[in-house]
């Protein structure tokens, strides 16, 4: 189990929708945007939409959205996993990879969340402010940036690109 002191996000396991265990280290060598998702958030259809464009023009060439379902920010992804993977499916047409409904702030966030955090913190503060923050991971599992939830997805698209060179 990979703790604060971890140098890289490939040291990290998180489960996926079915509560399997998913090595990070699957996504060594590809470009990230690690972000908390939810269904019923005002952000939620121009993200997803935005997201999707990213994820068809990028995926080829080494790009993967990692999306983690959060509760946490005005109890706007109150589903179980089995209707998230629904609503993201069928609604939104993501292809992307969503895990397990997590807690990204707080005594019970992910261990992978308290890394992101430490690796870029907030602007005030370290926590996590809303549905939507991103965090732009290098191939080498490395953090190199962190948007909040009003930095739409197409507006990351040039810090992306210069991952891949």
């Amino acid at each position: 189990m990979a703790t604060l002191e971890s140098k890289s996000l490939h040291d990290f396991s998180v489960k996926d929708m079915r509560g399997r265990e998913v090595s990070l280290k699957e996504y060594a060598g590809k470009v990230l945007l690690i972000v908390n998702v939810a269904s019923q958030c005002g952000l939620t259809n121009s993200n997803y939409k935005e997201l999707n464009v990213l994820y068809d023009k990028y995926r080829n060439r080494g790009f993967e959205i990692l999306a983690f379902p959060c509760n946490q920010f005005g109890g706007q992804e109150p589903g179980s996993n089995e209707e998230i993977q629904e609503t993201v499916c069928t609604r939104f047409k993501a292809e992307f990879p969503i895990f397990d409904k997590i807690e990204v702030n707080g005594q019970n966030a992910a261990p992978l969340y308290k890394f992101l955090k430490a690796e870029k913190g907030g602007l005030f503060t370290d926590g996590i402010k809303w549905n939507f923050t991103k965090f732009l991971v290098n191939k080498d599992g490395k953090v190199v940036e962190r948007y909040g939830p009003m930095t739409a997805p197409l507006k990351i698209e040039n810090d992306i690109v210069k991952l891949f060179a």
